[in-house]
């Protein structure tokens, strides 16, 4: 008698899980599914990720242990530090915010680790979806509206967003996208092709129009890193997170208070580990970083130098599958704040990521920029371990990421817990420009109350939302129990759904 595999994906948007449930049916197993609905995300989520963004991902192999891969771009060779260096903080859109965007590379990682179907299959499905068209859903409008300003002064967003009538695109209206959609077909035949050829001679000869120095070799140059994640141990549970440039580091430092469940302890360790995380964190290219002080920073309350940020809302999508073989996939990949850069290239449609924004421009800074480095890295994966149960985890939420899952981590590793309920209940993050305010607040959903007094016990200033808000993050999770069972979940605060596909 044929087994049949069931495998539970949660992603942002329906179009991921129905990309994820025609991989499934066509015999592909969980790396499969994730490959599946990241790709349809790249069309239908562009002010979240895209082929021009980065990607960071966790995968766990039966029998061969967790693997990270680190697909974060560097900064064009012929950057320009001096000029940048006498500016106070980096800019927040442009060309110069622009590195080489990693995520197509990060796929062809993840598909060398397992599935049986390849990259061909997703790319051919997310070019018929960009060529065919889609509706504007509830989140993307919102953030249409937001950016509107920024989409109407880039050639290139006005072709794909605008209404034809000077205005922008609304819920509900189709937007289709031809020149995506000829890319996702030719790197359906080539994947290596957004690395050489045709693809990077446009974004870069488009880039370098605007101000930027980027070249073709900056594009060749690069190479998803295959790592060994970082790993944290504690009464049975092991955590795995990808580390830096990337912040898993963040969540390891606040990890114990995050378990005990105590929200005014969580709230102290949260605004601790912000700032310490502002002064340490780096690309280890650019030499040593303190991961020991991030890893434990209590008591420390450095006051690092915030490289300049948007807002962290929409900055990210991430997906999670878990095959009931015991592969577990945790995926994210992002153009970083909404619509990235700014600069969708017409010859490519691709949209452009501003994950350089987050450099510093002080060459003290273990973030400084420089020719060749990474900025630090919001994106945070993670996959998580007991006797009971294997879970996988990961949100969109900017630099709020390690807060949000944090208040998430020891519900979900209660094998008797719902997850849906979990990701639908209260949360609060820490932040200031990040989140848009001037100095470090705590931005909280109602019924935090605890969390609330904490805060103002500790003298940060508090704004209280009325409702559920983009900014306490869209979390996606499945989980592996160990009788076999699956279950998944998706954020109410996102426009997706969660899923558990059987296939022959």
């Amino acid at each position: 008698m044929t087994r049949t595999a069931r495998i539970a994906v949660a992603a942002p948007h329906p179009a991921a899980v129905d990309a994820a449930s025609e991989a499934v049916a066509a015999g592909g197993d969980a790396i499969d599914a994730a490959l599946a609905a990241a790709a349809a995300l790249t069309v239908v989520y562009p002010h979240q990720c895209g082929l021009g963004g980065d990607l960071i991902a966790l995968v766990k192999r039966p029998g061969r242990g967790v693997t990270a891969i680190v697909s974060a771009g560097a900064a064009p060779a012929g950057v320009d530090v001096a000029a940048l260096v006498g500016e106070e903080r980096m800019p927040k859109q442009g060309p110069q915010t622009v590195t080489v965007p990693g995520a197509v590379a990060g796929w062809r990682a993840i598909a060398e680790l397992g599935g049986v179907l390849g990259l061909a299959a997703p790319l051919e499905r997310a070019s018929r979806l960009a060529a065919e068209g889609y509706p504007v859903t509830a989140g993307l409008a919102r953030a249409i509206a937001i950016r509107e300003q920024e989409l109407q002064a880039d050639e290139g967003m006005r072709g794909v967003f605008g209404d034809g009538a000077g205005g922008l695109k609304g819920e509900g209206d189709r937007i289709v996208q031809p020149a995506l959609a000829e890319t996702l077909a030719e790197l359906a035949a080539d994947p290596g092709a957004m690395y050489a050829g045709r693809i990077p001679a446009s974004i870069s000869a488009r880039l370098r129009e605007l101000g930027g120095s980027h070249t073709e070799a900056d594009f060749a140059a690069h190479v998803a890193e295959r790592v060994e994640p970082m790993v944290a141990e504690r009464d049975g549970l092991r955590l795995w997170v990808a580390p830096p440039p990337t912040q898993g580091v963040v969540l390891l430092g606040i990890l114990p208070e995050a378990l005990d469940g105590d929200p005014a302890e969580l709230v102290a360790a949260m605004h601790e580990a912000a700032l310490t995380r502002q002064a340490q964190l780096g690309d280890p290219r650019g030499g040593a970083i303190d991961v020991d002080a991030m890893l434990d920073p209590r008591g420390r309350r450095a006051d690092g130098q915030l490289p300049r940020a948007g807002r962290a809302l929409g900055d990210t999508v991430a997906v999670t599958a878990a095959g009931d073989d015991g592969t577990v996939v945790v995926l994210i990949q992002s153009v970083y704040q909404l619509f990235g850069s700014g600069i969708l290239d017409p010859g490519t449609g691709v949209v452009l990521h501003n994950r350089g924004s987050a450099f510093s421009t002080d060459p003290a800074h273990p973030a400084r920029i420089g020719p060749g480095l990474r900025p630090p890295h919001t994106l945070l994966p993670v996959i998580a371990e007991t006797d009971a149960l294997v879970l996988g985890l990961g949100c969109q939420g900017g630099s709020a990421q390690p807060w949000i899952l944090a208040q998430l981590a020891a519900e979900l590793l209660d094998a008797d817990a719902d997850p849906q309920t979990a990701l639908g209940r209260p949360r609060f993050v820490v932040g200031a420009r990040d989140l848009g305010h001037p100095v470090m607040t705590l931005v909280a959903e109602p019924g935090t109350e605890a969390a609330v007094a904490a805060a103002t016990a500790l003298g940060l200033p508090v704004a209280l939302a009325e409702g559920l808000i983009d900014d306490a993050g869209h979390v996606q999770t499945v989980r592996l129990h160990a009788d076999g069972r699956l279950d998944a979940a998706s954020d109410p605060r996102a426009d997706g759904r969660a899923a558990v596909l059987a296939a022959s």
